[in-house]
């Protein structure tokens, strides 16, 4: 069949590294899928021509360096337009997806509008905010008859894998409870995600990502959630959110056992921190116990230039190869699945339906977006239990 070719939507720091020393994780996915002849055109958009500038310089390092060959094509061209992706959406060549990379409050606008021309589409997470809109997204899925996907690439982390592993067979009982700590360097709020950091918030920025995986990994439901947030560092640097929030979520196992998870999320650690992301998991059952640094990962560079660093190899990550620099990593598998997938189902060798209980998809997400609701509700009533209904 035909290459895929793929409307990127966002030109930020997921997309191209923009405010950082490195390119992102979607655009160096691309390039690896490119190079094994998986994808076709690209179009690449954002709201302002200074953005999608920035952007272009990325991509061109980023493509020497990889020796990638692809043709994409940039918009806005010649003045700002918030509407960019519908233009990138009509002109797009099928078979075509979407990889949409956006602050959260777009997400189902531009979602809605990508599974409107009828393209396969992944979100970065979360999805939305709140179940309604999930809802709407589902059955907007539905109608189109699309694959549609979160990028959870936290499931196709092998330590991950081997927490489902482990929590399935039994081996540690059942569960207890989950502790996670999750925490990320202050330029991430402070400047990187500066515009519209207020319209979000740590939970949901990473939080997320340790809720879908206690689903992922248990088949369990949320029953009900609190959370406490701390304003402090953050507001007085004149950014109205919330430097911390601690949630507790109970959750119903399909055996019907009930047990906790207690989250810590925070995005205020120093710039000197040994890596951008400091994340822990552990897991208490009833015969045994399961514990993953996710942060320190058995490296350790230290160098008068950058002093000392803990890299995180398997996430997204540049690596020699045999004749051009190449990336490698559970980021880059998240994606480059999403556009197997997506081929797939277009060359009728799947059906949409048999990726549900195997991807994150759109459905999928609805109970960890019943989570995010409850405790973001619960910020707003300062920390009363909210009951989440049945997902």
């Amino acid at each position: 069949m035909s290459k895929m070719n793929v409307a990127v939507i966002g030109t930020g720091m997921y997309v191209c590294g923009r405010g950082t020393n490195g390119y992102g994780t979607i655009m160096p996915a691309l390039c690896q899928a490119g190079d094994s002849g998986k994808i076709g055109e690209i179009f690449l958009a954002g709201r302002s021509v200074s953005g999608v500038a920035r952007a272009k310089a990325k991509i061109k390092e980023l493509s020497s360096l990889t020796g990638a060959k692809l043709k994409i094509t940039f918009l806005p061209e010649g003045r700002n337009n918030m509407e960019a992706y519908k233009e990138a959406f009509r002109k797009i060549p099928r078979p075509a997806s979407a990889i949409i990379a956006v602050p959260d409050a777009m997400h189902k606008e531009i979602a809605k509008a990508a599974l409107e021309q009828g393209l396969h589409t992944l979100v970065v997470k979360p999805l939305v905010a709140n179940v309604k809109d999930a809802l709407d997204l589902v059955k907007a899925q539905k109608m189109s008859g699309v694959y549609c996907a979160v990028e959870f690439h936290k499931r196709f982390d092998l330590a991950n894998l081997k927490l489902k592993d482990t929590i399935r067979s039994g081996s540690i009982g059942d569960v207890l409870y989950f502790l996670v700590e999750y925490s990320q360097r202050k330029s991430i709020p402070s400047v990187i995600f500066k515009d519209w950091v207020s319209g979000t918030n740590i939970f949901q920025y990473l939080g997320i990502h340790y809720v879908d995986i206690i689903y992922f990994c248990t088949g369990a439901m949320p029953v009900r959630a609190m959370a406490v947030g701390q304003k402090n560092w953050l507001v007085s640097k004149g950014i109205n959110t919330y430097d911390a929030i601690e949630s507790t979520i109970e959750w119903k196992s399909p055996s019907g056992r009930k047990f906790i998870s207690h989250i810590a999320a925070s995005w205020v650690d120093p710039e000197s921190t040994t890596a951008m992301s400091d994340q822990k998991i552990k897991v208490i059952g009833t015969k045994g116990r399961f514990e993953s640094d996710q942060k320190s990962r058995g490296i350790t560079i230290v160098t008068d230039g950058k002093g000392a660093e803990e890299p995180n190899p398997y996430f997204c990550a540049e690596y020699p190869g045999q004749d051009r620099r190449v990336y490698r990593g559970y980021g880059i598998d998240s994606i480059c699945q999403f556009l197997d997938d997506a081929k797939s189902v277009e060359d009728g060798s799947l059906k949409v339906t048999d990726l549900e209980g195997r991807r994150p998809t759109f459905r999928d997400s609805i109970a960890p977006t019943a989570a995010l609701e409850a405790v973001n509700k619960s910020l707003k009533k300062n920390g009363a239990w909210i009951d989440i209904k049945n997902t």
